[in-house]
């Protein structure tokens, strides 16, 4: 924008000196003209009075020499005298005479006059009456070059006028981009922080009356849309509250069964299912940019070995390769939205592959320095018209287990994808992708494993 704002001014700028400044020149080089015929004339005029009397008798012809010589200065237009006979006093003098022209004669009628010959220049001709035998005529002879004298000066004048004031142009055309770009990246900015989720970012009006009052609308966009997070976040905690009640009622229930091992069994499921409903409240009432950080590695390890007993009574062979635990692997997701994609993606391998199919849980760091999870199993493969979309399955399910996973790692900037189906070769792996997270703080404790989501 400040780039074409200086094409935009430069080229109006041109375009208005050139409509001034050409004419402007013009006008100059006939100034120059009128200023040094009107100097010709002057001294043709002063020759002419005084060499009027000593041409009276033929005796001044000395004199008329001396007079026509002391204004022939080098640099200075050429002044001649041409007497009635035709002979010249002047620089013609030792040169072949030229011959008497139509000016002349014209001249030698008592008229004063300028005319251009067709060799280039000006010359002025005055008649000098009272000479002996006839009208005399001074003849004062501009050259090209005399006639235009300063008219170069007055065009370096002009053009440096011209570039000056072109510059003033593009320095205030500068300033006033600057002006705008900066307001506009500005509000640009903020925007960004918004995008980013920092809903406390505000803009701050400034600039031309539009972007004033772009500001003024995105101020006001932002705090509808914090009002309105602000609300649901208030409705999902509430609804989750809600089902404190019939947990509680679960609860009672397993405390009732007469089977000591079946009661210990369901309770724990039911004290899980209770977590997660803490875990929905709290992420509900969290700050929308309070994203805490998880150790990939260690909630790989946990949720395999959670995952296991199932594993096992399916006849199913599991495997976890993660670094060691004294190398972590942040990566910035909350912990319980990272264990609900693991769980996903187990789940799937525990509900559509048929029983004793071996699964593998990896994660590594990349060379790029992110982080990556693979869940592969060695199954029949993904549907050959499976579709990455929400509420799409190709096994009868509800089709929200890979979205979850998805959402997961493209929300915290990273990316998924799926490989293998049936037509291509049997297995499934599914990759997870995370940019690394800072190392959480000396003492930062993790929470207690989660409930499977799936």
């Amino acid at each position: 924008m400040r780039r074409r704002l200086l094409l935009l001014t430069a080229a109006t700028t041109a375009l208005v000196l050139t409509a001034l400044l050409v004419p402007l020149t013009l006008l100059t080089r006939t100034h120059a003209a009128d200023r040094a015929t009107a100097e010709a004339t002057a001294r043709a005029q002063w020759v002419a009075h005084a060499l009027g009397p000593a041409l009276a008798t033929a005796a001044e012809r000395e004199t008329a020499e001396q007079t026509v010589e002391s204004v022939n200065t080098p640099g200075l237009p050429t002044t001649s005298l041409i007497l009635a006979d035709g002979s010249r006093i002047g620089p013609a003098i030792g040169e072949r005479t030229p011959p008497v022209t139509d000016a002349i004669r014209l001249a030698r009628t008592g008229r004063a006059f300028t005319y251009e010959p067709s060799t280039g220049g000006r010359q002025v001709l005055v008649p000098v009456q009272g000479a002996e035998g006839g009208t005399a005529v001074v003849q004062v002879t501009l050259t090209q070059r005399q006639l235009y004298a300063g008219m170069m000066t007055s065009w370096l004048v002009l053009a440096g006028i011209g570039v000056g004031l072109v510059l003033i142009g593009l320095l205030l055309a500068d300033r006033l981009g600057a002006r705008l770009v900066g307001a506009t990246r500005r509000l640009a900015r903020t925007a960004d922080r918004l995008a980013a989720g920092d809903l406390s970012a505000r803009a701050t009006p400034e600039g031309p009356p539009e972007l004033r009052l772009v500001a003024g609308e995105l101020n006001r966009l932002a705090a509808r849309i914090d009002e309105l997070l602000a609300a649901e976040r208030e409705n999902a905690a509430d609804l989750a509250h809600r089902l404190r009640t019939p947990v509680a009622a679960l609860r009672l229930d397993a405390e009732t069964l007469r089977d000591t091992e079946e009661a210990h069994r369901i309770a724990a499921d039911v004290a899980a299912l209770e977590r997660s409903v803490d875990d929905v409240i709290r992420k509900a009432r969290r700050p929308l940019r309070d994203t805490p950080h998880a150790d990939l590695a260690a909630v790989a390890r946990e949720r395999a070995a959670f995952w296991l007993p199932l594993a096992e009574d399916q006849g199913r062979t599991t495997e976890t390769e993660t670094p060691d635990a004294h190398t972590p692997v942040p990566v910035p997701v909350p912990e319980d939205e990272l264990a609900a994609a693991l769980d996903a993606l187990i789940g799937n391998v525990l509900d559509h592959t048929p029983q004793g199919t071996a699964f593998r849980i990896t994660v590594r760091i990349t060379p790029e320095g992110g982080a990556e999870l693979t869940v592969a199993d060695e199954g029949p493969g993904l549907p050959a018209t499976y579709a990455a979309e929400r509420g799409t399955s190709g096994g009868g399910s509800t089709g929200l287990g890979l979205d979850i996973a998805r959402r997961t790692a493209e929300d915290a900037g990273g990316t998924f994808g799926t490989f293998g189906t049936a037509d291509t070769a049997p297995g499934t792996r599914v990759t997870l992708t995370f940019p690394r997270a800072p190392q959480p703080p000396p003492g930062e404790t993790r929470s207690a494993p989660h409930a499977p989501s799936g």
